[in-house]
């Protein structure tokens, strides 16, 4: 199996991403899978665009995203990404879309066809703090896992895709944070889980808001 994993560059006034981090810190291999390893810029289109290139050259089972949540006390598998660009902040390129599509009459929404429920027990399993996430934002982490789903979706539906948050390094003096063996025994419990379900499994992991 193929697995495709990407991490953004650093933005806003942060001098690291701590998503790049982890992506060097995990191994090649993770339960007999071959991992690729991407650094995407920042920058709305041209992040979605250099995954799909990559899917295109490599054909991998299943893509999966990292992002940095800042704020957020722990991992965060994201269920769903939405149509929407809507930037509070400006990208590396200094674009800053207010309410406008990702994609023009495109779906509503996507949903990840990864083992949302699965990865989050793994994780748990680790003792490590994870939780399912149902917004990705409207920054360009939605709009990566939005458009890769919809590029999946119409080109390469058998691939499976989704997305997660980490928080800040504590290395970055920030918090909430989480230390970088931590986040990578995440991601690479998350990894396994994904290698061993091809169907999610039934457990709780909603919110009551």
């Amino acid at each position: 199996m193929k697995i495709l994993i990407t991490a953004f560059d650093a933005f806003g006034d942060d001098k690291i991403n701590p998503t790049t981090v982890v992506l060097n810190n995990l191994p090649s291999i993770i339960k007999n899978a071959s991992i690729y390893k991407l650094v995407i810029p920042t920058i709305r289109y041209k992040s979605a665009q250099m995954i799909i290139e990559k899917i295109e050259e490599i054909d991998p089972e299943v893509v999966i995203s990292l992002g940095l949540a800042g704020g957020r006390p722990a991992i965060s598998i994201e269920r769903i990404a939405i149509n929407i660009d809507d930037f509070r902040i400006c990208d590396n390129e200094g674009n800053m879309p207010i309410d406008e599509e990702i994609v023009r009459g495109g779906a509503p929404a996507y949903f990840s066809t990864l083992p949302i429920k699965a990865m989050l027990k793994a994780i748990h399993e680790e003792g490590i703090a994870a939780n399912i996430s149902n917004t990705a934002g409207t920054f360009v982490c939605n709009h990566v896992m939005y458009a890769v789903a919809d590029y999946l979706s119409k080109h390469n539906p058998q691939v499976r895709s989704g997305f997660i948050h980490i928080p800040y390094l504590d290395t970055m003096d920030k918090t909430p944070s989480m230390n970088l063996d931590e986040l990578s025994s995440g991601i690479i419990a998350a990894i396994e889980a994904v290698v061993s379900f091809d169907y999610d499994i039934k457990i709780p992991g909603g919110s009551l808001h």
